[in-house]
């Protein structure tokens, strides 16, 4: 087989947004596909995820992740099937989990790719409750900002990827009460119907600050800040003493074209002693496996309840790019590729 015989799109970034980003920042490309040396495998991506953390990537400023570059191909979390491998460990036909996404097919060195096991999971929950998304939220409510047996547990972008999993695992662990904000009636219908949640909050149907007194009169214990902006600002308002808060993502400034002022309750911080913490998922790829062995076997028996909200087709990526940034997502975004 030729270099030139397959053919595959992938998704670039062709400027720098100023603000929200729209569809003229991104290029659907066709590219020739070359066969895999030795130690290398093609892998055949099925499924891409996109994430909020991917719109700081479009800025050319230094972060914990490295910009996107103009005019080449964007990365991010894909799993797929390979084709054709020069690896003896990974055969044709093995499913893989990798971080080089945004395109139809990409040839991978060996120590790049993990074969996950499709006996115990689909593939594209790899990439939503057994993946990154789901480690961020097991270690936001087990190591950054500890559930206690009894406690009030509020979430924030509750209806999405990790804030769906963040508050069934706050459940597991101990709380009493969990309290989750999304945006619109449909939302947090489901927050307390099929993810669990005892009350949803809409953030686009008044203060945040009153709703939260009225379904937490006596306060919270843990916060999962996904937010940032007046959600924080709100749930520093409700923290009872030592309470803890596990920051996340801040989703409210990400489009913002002027620094972001931070909430203006930020000294009850002190005055009700609580810790603030930062969680960044990439810390703690080691505990991968420990946390998979729990959450198959929670997806397994039901305990663990996820939703998708998927687009189809690789050209339809910038879509769902702008759209989970929007809050257009229930669950997880996903791009569907290939079956």
């Amino acid at each position: 087989m030729s270099d030139s015989t397959i053919v595959g799109r992938e998704i670039r970034l062709v400027s720098r947004p100023v603000g929200e980003p729209g569809p003229e920042n991104f290029e659907v490309v066709e590219v020739a596909v070359p066969q895999p040396a030795r130690g290398q495998i093609l892998v055949r991506n099925t499924w891409m995820s996109v994430d909020p953390y991917m719109r700081g990537r479009m800025d050319d400023v230094e972060s914990y992740m490295p910009p996107f570059q103009l005019g080449v191909v964007m990365d991010g979390s894909a799993v797929g099937e390979v084709v054709a491998s020069g690896v003896a460990e990974i055969p044709v036909g093995a499913t893989v989990s990798h971080f080089q996404g945004c395109r139809e097919y990409v040839v991978l060195n060996a120590a790049e790719a993990v074969v996950v096991d499709t006996t115990i999971a689909r593939p594209q929950d790899y990439l939503g409750a057994l993946g990154t998304t789901g480690l961020t939220a097991y270690l936001a409510v087990t190591e950054i900002a500890p559930v206690k047996q009894g406690d009030t547990v509020f979430v924030s972008a509750a209806a999405g990827a990790v804030g769906s999993v963040a508050g069934q695992l706050a459940r597991k662990f101990g709380a009493a009460r969990v309290i989750g904000s999304a945006g619109g009636p449909e939302k947090g219908r489901k927050l307390v119907e099929n993810f669990g949640f005892d009350a949803a909050i809409d953030y686009r149907a008044g203060s945040l600050t009153e709703q939260l007194a009225t379904v937490a009169p006596e306060g919270i214990d843990v916060y999962v800040d996904n937010v940032g902006g007046d959600h924080l600002e709100a749930a520093l308002d409700a923290m009872r003493v030592h309470g803890r808060v596990a920051l996340v993502g801040m989703i409210s400034g990400y489009n913002a074209t002027e620094p972001v002022p931070g909430p203006g309750n930020i000294y009850a911080a002190a005055t009700k002693r609580l810790t603030l913490r930062g969680v960044l998922v990439s810390d703690h790829l080691h505990r991968f496996g420990e946390y998979i062995a729990d959450a198959a076997g929670w997806l397994a028996d039901g305990t663990l309840h996820t939703e998708e909200t998927v687009v189809e087709g690789i050209e339809r990526a910038p879509e769902a790019f702008l759209g989970v940034l929007r809050g257009a997502n229930t669950g997880k975004m996903l791009v569907h590729l290939a079956s």
